[in-house]
C-alpha cells in the first residue's frame, strides 16, 4: 500500500504477514484476497496511521517493511484475526511483535476463519495453487466448505451471491460465511 511517509509518498510492506494474491501477474485472484483488500480499504483508507520499523527495514523491492498501527490496533494482527492472513516471511528475527501476530494466527485458525476455512489451502510456502485453481473466478462458484458452513457453496464476495440471485443470505445457508455478514446479524449480502 502506498503512504505518505516524511513527507512523501513510499510503498509499504506489512512485516510478518502474508495475504492471497489479487493482482500478482499471471496469478488467478485467490481466495480471501478480495476481502483482505476490502478490509484493508475499509480500515485505512484515509486514516492517519503510524508505522513501526522492527528488522530490515526494506524488501528486495524497495518497500519500506514495517507494522502498521491505526490507532492503538495493530493492523497486521487485524488481518490475522479475521483470517486474512497467515504468519509468514520471518528472516531477521527476533521480531517484537512475532509471538503476538503467531497467538493471533493461532486462534483464527482454530476457528476456522478466513483462509483457515478451506482445508489444505494454507501452507508453509503460501496458499495452495491446486485449491485456489478449484476454487474458480466466476459468479457463484463451488468449492470446498469453509467450515462455518456445512455446504459445499463458496461465494468469493457479494457480488457472487447477487449474480447467483441467492441475496441475502441467511446463517446456515449454502454458502453463508461471516465474512459476507459485515454487521454480523446473520443476515450476509443485504
Amino acid at each position: 500500500m502506498d503512504v505518505s511517509y516524511n513527507g512523501k509518498q513510499d510503498t509499504i510492506r506489512l512485516l510478518l504477514i502474508d495475504t492471497p494474491e489479487t493482482h500478482k501477474p499471471d496469478t488467478p485472484v485467490e481466495p480471501f484476497g478480495p476481502e483482505a483488500s476490502a478490509y484493508a480499504e475499509q480500515v485505512l483508507a484515509g486514516r492517519d496511521v503510524k508505522l513501526e520499523l522492527d528488522g530490515p527495514q526494506r524488501d528486495k523491492y524497495g518497500r519500506l517493511l514495517c507494522y502498521l498501527w491505526v490507532g492503538d490496533q495493530l493492523f497486521n494482527k487485524m488481518q490475522i484475526e479475521k483470517g486474512y492472513a497467515r504468519v509468514a516471511y520471518v528472516y531477521d528475527p527476533p521480531y517484537k511483535h512475532y509471538d503476538e501476530l503467531v497467538a493471533a494466527e493461532q486462534k483464527a485458525k482454530n476457528a476456522g476463519i478466513g483462509i483457515w476455512s478451506i482445508p489444505g489451502y494454507v501452507t508453509d510456502e503460501g496458499y495452495n495453487p491446486a485449491v485456489a485453481g478449484s476454487m474458480g473466478n466466476t459468479a457463484g462458484s463451488s468449492a470446498p466448505a469453509p467450515n462455518d458452513n456445512t455446504s459445499s457453496v463458496y461465494y468469493r464476495n457479494c457480488a457472487q451471491v447477487r449474480a447467483a440471485g441467492k441475496a441475502p443470505l441467511h446463517r446456515g445457508d449454502p454458502g453463508y460465511r461471516s465474512q459476507l455478514d459485515r454487521d454480523g446479524d446473520g443476515i450476509a449480502c443485504e
